[in-house]
C-alpha cells in the first residue's frame, strides 16, 4: 500500500475506469489533470466516439475532452489496458429488475472483468450505488476468486459517486467525497487518490457504512418528494395551491427544507435506492414500510399525471380515446439531457395503452425508449403542439417558462393543459390542471 502512496504522491500511479457514463466520464475528466487514465467501457460506440473527440456526456464538453485525449485520457475496450493500472474505479449502472429487485449484473460483469488482470499491488474502488454489503458481499469473494487477498494483496473501498447531471456550481471537484476501505489502510489510500483531486474527503469507518451514506442521502429525499407529493394530492381537493403552501412555509429561517410536487421522480439514484435499501432491510428480517411507501407515492405521481390528462380531455367533451397528446419533457429533471427513469416513460406508456396519439417534445433529448416503442422528439415547440388536445408538461426546462399559454392555444385544438411543475396559471379559454394547483 505504501508503493500506491508514493506513486499517488508523485503523480505516477495508473487509473482504469470501468463504465465511460454519467458518473465514469466526468471522473476520469478529473483525474486526468494528475494521472493517466484509461477509461475502459463495453460499449464499443462510446468507446469510438470518445477516441473521436464526441462527449457524449452533457457535462464533459468536447474542448475539456480534447485536452486530455491521448495525453491523460485513454479510451478503451480492452480489459488488458486495466492490468497497468494501480487503480481501477467501478462506475456501472445498478438498475432494478421488473419486480424492482436489485439488478447487480453491471458490478458482477466489471469484476469478472478485473478478474482477468489482477494482481497484487492493485487497488479496486466501486462507485455505483448499492446497498449495504455490496462490496464486502459481491465485490471481494468475486475478486478473491483468484487467489488473492483483499486487503493484503490489493486493496478495497467504497466511494459512492455524488454526481449531479447539469449542475455546474457542483463539479466532482467541489463535492465532498466520502470514502470507507475495507480496513483502514485502504480508506487511507483510498482518500489519499480522491484528495489530489477533490477538496474535501470524509473518511467512514469502513465500505459497509460508505455503502450506507449513499443510501440515505437519496432515501432522505424520495420521502420528503413522496410527503410533498401526497400533500399536493391532498391540497388539490381542498382547493389548496400547494406551490403557494411551500414557498410561505420556506421562509421560516430554521426547521424547514422546501422540496416540490411533480409528476414523479427520475435519474438513477432517487426512484432506485428505496428499493435497494428495501431488499437489503428484508434480509434482515425487517419490513422498511416507511421507505417503500415513499416509493409507492412517488410512482403513483405518473399515474395521476394521466389522470389529469383525462380530467381535462372529458372537460372539453372529448375522449382520451384518440386524443392527441402533447408530451413536453422527457429528461428527468430540468435542462439536461439525461432520460434515466424520467417519469415521461411511464406516462407515454400508460398513454399509449389508453388509445392515445403521442407527440413528444425535449430540446435536450432527441429520442426516449418506452415499453410502447422509441418515442422521437419534435424538431420544435410549434410541431408539437400542432392540432393537440392536451400539452402535458412534465419537465421545468427554462425554456419552457417562457411559452405563453395563449399562444399555445392558438395551435392547439382543443387547448387543454396538464403542468407537472408549476410553469403556468389559469387563462381564460384554456383547460388548465396542475399537481397540486388545488383544481381537479
Amino acid at each position: 500500500m505504501q508503493d500506491l502512496l508514493l506513486k499517488i504522491t508523485d503523480q505516477s500511479a495508473k487509473i482504469g475506469i470501468i463504465g465511460q457514463g454519467y458518473v465514469g466520464l466526468p471522473l476520469a475528466m478529473a483525474f486526468t489533470k494528475k494521472f493517466a487514465v484509461f477509461g475502459y467501457d463495453v460499449c464499443l460506440n462510446i468507446v469510438e466516439g470518445l477516441r473521436a473527440g464526441n462527449s457524449h456526456i452533457q457535462d464533459v464538453t468536447n474542448d475539456q475532452l480534447s485536452k486530455s485525449l491521448g495525453y491523460t485520457y485513454f479510451p478503451t475496450s480492452n480489459p488488458e489496458d486495466l492490468r497497468q493500472c494501480d487503480f481501477i474505479i467501478i462506475c456501472v449502472p445498478t438498475p432494478l429488475t421488473e419486480d424492482k429487485i436489485p439488478d447487480l449484473s453491471y458490478i458482477k460483469n466489471a469484476c469478472m472483468t478485473i478478474k482477468t488482470v489482477l494482481h497484487p499491488g492493485q487497488f479496486v474502488i466501486l462507485e455505483s450505488t448499492t446497498y449495504p454489503g455490496t462490496t464486502d458481499e459481491v465485490v471481494i469473494p468475486m475478486l478473491e476468486d483468484t487467489g488473492l487477498k483483499a486487503g493484503i494483496d490489493f486493496g478495497v473501498a467504497y466511494s459512492p459517486e455524488r454526481v449531479d447531471p447539469g449542475n455546474k456550481n457542483f463539479p466532482i471537484e467541489k463535492v465532498p467525497t466520502v470514502v470507507g476501505g475495507i480496513n483502514a489502510e485502504c480508506t487511507d489510500v483510498a482518500a489519499a487518490l480522491y484528495r489530489s483531486v477533490v477538496e474535501k474527503i470524509v473518511s467512514v469507518r469502513d465500505a459497509r457504512t460508505a455503502e450506507a451514506v449513499k443510501m440515505v442521502e437519496n432515501i432522505f429525499r424520495n420521502v420528503n418528494i413522496a410527503l410533498v407529493n401526497e400533500m399536493a394530492l391532498i391540497f388539490e381537493r381542498m382547493g389548496i395551491n400547494t406551490w403557494e403552501v411551500i414557498d410561505a412555509a420556506a421562509t421560516k429561517p430554521y426547521g424547514f427544507m422546501p422540496f416540490y410536487p411533480g409528476p414523479g421522480v427520475g435519474g438513477h439514484c432517487i426512484p432506485l435506492d428505496p428499493y435497494y435499501m428495501s431488499y437489503k432491510a428484508k434480509k434482515y428480517g425487517l419490513i422498511p414500510r416507511f421507505i417503500e411507501t415513499s416509493g409507492e407515492i412517488n410512482e403513483f405521481m405518473k399515474m395521476h399525471v394521466v389522470n389529469l390528462i383525462e380530467k381535462g380531455i372529458r372537460q372539453v367533451g372529448k375522449s382520451l380515446y384518440g386524443a392527441k397528446i402533447a408530451v413536453m419533457g422527457l429528461a428527468y429533471k430540468k435542462n439536461i439531457n439525461d432520460p434515466r427513469e424520467s417519469p415521461a416513460i411511464k406516462v407515454i406508456e400508460e398513454l399509449v395503452n389508453l388509445g392515445t396519439e403521442v407527440r413528444v417534445y425535449d430540446p435536450f433529448v432527441p429520442s426516449i425508449q418506452t415499453k410502447s416503442g422509441v418515442f422521437c422528439s419534435t424538431w420544435s415547440i410549434e410541431e408539437a403542439l400542432a392540432g393537440a388536445d392536451c400539452a402535458v408538461f412534465l419537465v421545468d426546462h427554462d425554456m419552457f417558462r417562457d411559452i405563453s399559454p395563449q399562444w399555445m392555444k392558438g395551435l392547439m385544438t382543443s387547448p387543454v393543459i396538464v403542468d407537472g411543475k408549476n410553469l403556468f396559471g389559469e387563462e381564460e379559454g384554456i383547460v388548465y390542471l396542475g399537481i397540486g394547483k388545488g383544481r381537479v
